[in-house]
């Protein structure tokens, strides 16, 4: 039920199998039993994605239904014989980057929650079977049932190493690092696009781009000298404080959208999500 759930909700047999740590041929073979057992197709191919059949769309909610029972009966089990567990999940790279660091303060005036910190997050979707709390980034408003908690403004820059652009501190134009290798984010392919057209360059010509799957991995490749990245956020600033990372360009694309914490309206009424939620908006307020 856990593959069909994952697979449904990511349309991707591959992003499934990395979001439950399984191979691609387990959850095939998950699915393959799961219709069989059924006596109909729950998915059908279209093209690279897998798309859910009028069974496999009728048969999702009841299975979401059925596993977030589970979920919450494993949890309340789990909180009457320990600490309260709070979920929260985000990406790898604000994990590694911004979140985790901040956690510790977080446990130190809350000893009596347990936190699990989850960095799975494929490309943007929120797993709300799974997680009590999201740090996302959004485009665009979450769904209608989703609380949204507003924390950091959009703000998109290119970062690199000093040595990469021959320690010249002197700022260069836009135009000017297409002469350099880019990296991009492949979940994130449209940042570069939309950073150059806020620069006023709509037509561009990426050729040496090198796409990786995480911000982390982009970061420390752009350390190493061996291209240019983009941020968006607070997530490179202790390594440009600290002389690793520098901005060859000045210029920011802003308005793409905005950090902030998600989670179903309905768990609001727990006091560890409430908690959280506040705690983070005022550490934010202290510790920038």
């Amino acid at each position: 039920m856990k593959g069909f759930e994952s697979t449904a909700r990511l349309l991707s047999f591959r992003k499934a199998a990395e979001e439950l740590n399984l191979t691609h041929p387990a959850i095939s073979h998950q699915i393959q039993t799961l219709e069989e057992s059924l006596g109909c197709k729950l998915f059908v191919r279209e093209g690279r994605y897998s798309v859910l059949t009028d069974e496999g769309t009728r048969f999702y909610p009841v299975v979401r239904e059925a596993l977030e029972l589970l979920t919450n009966g494993s949890e309340s089990i789990r909180r009457s014989a320990s600490k309260p567990i709070l979920r929260i999940q985000t990406y790898i790279s604000v994990s590694i980057r911004w979140l985790s660091h901040r956690l510790p303060r977080f446990q130190a005036q809350h000893p009596d929650l347990e936190l699990h910190l989850i960095s799975s997050i494929q490309e943007q979707h929120f797993d709300e079977i799974n997680a009590d709390i999201g740090l996302i980034f959004c485009r665009t408003p979450p769904e209608h049932h989703l609380h949204w908690t507003p924390l950091i403004p959009s703000k998109l820059f290119p970062v690199c190493s000093p040595g990469l652009i021959d320690n010249n501190r002197k700022p260069l134009q836009p135009q000017d690092i297409l002469d350099y290798p880019l990296l991009t984010v492949t979940s994130e392919a449209w940042q570069w696009q939309d950073w150059f057209d806020s620069a006023g360059l709509s037509e561009i010509h990426t050729a040496h781009s090198i796409s990786v799957d995480s911000t982390a991995i982009a970061l420390e490749m752009a350390m190493d000298g061996e291209g240019i990245t983009l941020v968006n956020g607070p997530f490179a600033e202790k390594d440009i404080n600290a002389g690793r990372l520098i901005q060859p360009v000045l210029h920011c694309a802003e308005g793409l959208g905005e950090w902030g914490l998600v989670c179903r309206k309905d768990r609001l009424d727990q006091q560890h999500v409430r908690t959280f939620i506040e705690w983070l908006q005022n550490d934010m307020t202290l510790h920038r």
